[in-house]
């Protein structure tokens, strides 16, 4: 129960930090990202801002020697850039570029009722599952079939 009231805290300050910066606003990132023209510096400062509180929760948290509501920090293993995380980050800069949405903000945009964010969202989610499908069916052939 405290993973999930812990994601709920965090994801609900992740939202007000999206809503309070612009950020759930598409046109705010399509700004930034138009260095040639009407720029928009505001992801820039919210990025930077980010980092800043980052490294200093990271040095805060991991000088307790553990989290504050687990027995200890389930922190990544794998350091490689490979194939899943490479088609994974296209797959998500196509997505984004067409919708003009990240999925977070899109989340967080949800209550604006717009139809076209369901539509996103629902697919987002979709598209996640159908990953985890995926990857659990090519682990359940035998060894040497479905392995590139």
């Amino acid at each position: 129960m405290t993973d999930i009231l812990a994601g709920l805290i965090a994801g609900f300050i992740f939202g007000l930090g999206l809503c309070f910066s612009g950020l759930a606003d598409p046109s705010v990132v399509q700004g930034f990202l138009d260095v040639a023209g009407a720029w928009n510096p505001a992801l820039l400062f919210v990025m930077g801002a980010g980092l800043t509180v980052t490294l200093i929760g990271y040095r805060l948290v991991f000088g307790r020697g553990r989290p504050l509501w687990a027995p200890r920090f389930n922190l990544p293993t794998s350091t490689a850039i490979d194939t899943p995380l490479i088609s994974g980050a296209v797959i998500f800069g196509i997505g984004w570029g067409l919708a003009g949405y990240c999925p977070g903000p899109a989340v967080v945009s949800l209550a604006s009722a717009r139809l076209e964010l369901s539509f996103f969202v629902t697919v987002t989610v979709t598209g996640m599952i159908a990953v985890r499908w995926m990857r659990a069916s090519l682990a359940a052939l035998p060894k040497g079939l479905g392995q590139s």
